[in-house]
């Protein structure tokens, strides 16, 4: 085989090759994708279910397991758990939450990475605009037994503290892990935040101020909606528009 033959044979082979690595780079797209897709129709059954009442008695049951038997207005185990539960819950408080996005949005701005920094405080923004319209829209009572009173009593179905809670932690975990090149650093960051979100949650059922399935659904909308806050970050960073990590 000549020269001129060889030539036009590798050029053909380099570019099959750099379309295969443009298909690969697709799948993380598309897996999100799925899973934002999953997230919504999981929450429309649940949010489907929550309406019609459906829920009512596996709620119930499952919430006075955390109570005391002779006074469904206690919380059930020590007082240093309901204390502990009360501070695991301020972590998804209005507060705390501002001051943890504030942080991180400096963090990025002084690592130059403002159009990150720009969107996670999109994606927040955009997180308390989502859970304030769906408390509207659903307008489901809170527990009544409860001997913990939040200051702000918002409609209960989804809880905003473990929806917020998943939106700013996981937002911020999946930036900061983009940042840092060690496997082992982006798994540890991820854990956390996912930890966060997920006894925040928790904490809520426990003090009896949500039910269980106002936990999940907060879970379910907040996880979607930083995913998909994410997606729309990958899809800018593919046109140069955002930082590279």
């Amino acid at each position: 085989m000549n020269d001129s033959q060889q030539q036009p044979a590798e050029h053909d082979l380099f570019g099959r090759l750099r379309s295969l690595k443009g298909v690969r780079l697709e799948w993380p797209i598309l897996l999100i994708v799925l899973i934002v897709a999953s997230a919504i129709w999981g929450f429309i059954e649940l949010a489907d279910e929550v309406s019609e009442g459906s829920t009512d008695a596996i709620d119930r049951r499952l919430l006075l397991l955390l109570r005391d038997p002779n006074d469904p207005f206690k919380m059930l185990g020590p007082s240093w758990l309901g204390e502990l539960m009360r501070d695991f819950t301020s972590l998804g408080g209005t507060g705390v939450l501002t001051f943890v996005t504030l942080s991180a949005t400096g963090f990025l701005v002084l690592e130059r990475k403002r159009h990150a920094a720009a969107l996670l405080l999109v994606s927040v923004v955009g997180g308390v605009i989502l859970s304030n319209v769906l408390k509207l829209t659903f307008a489901r009572p809170r527990p009544e037994f409860s001997d913990y009173e939040p200051l702000i009593a918002t409609a209960s179905f989804p809880s905003a503290h473990s929806m917020m809670s998943a939106v700013v932690y996981l937002t911020i975990g999946a930036l900061i892990a983009r940042m840092r090149p060690d496997p082992l650093v982006r798994a540890y960051v991820l854990s956390l935040a996912i930890f966060v979100a997920v006894i925040v949650g928790i904490s809520r059922i426990y003090l009896g101020v949500h039910w269980p399935t106002d936990v999940l659904a907060g879970w379910v909308v907040g996880s979607a909606w930083a995913l998909f806050c994410w997606l729309v970050a990958l899809l800018l960073q593919r046109r140069g528009d955002v930082e590279n990590p």
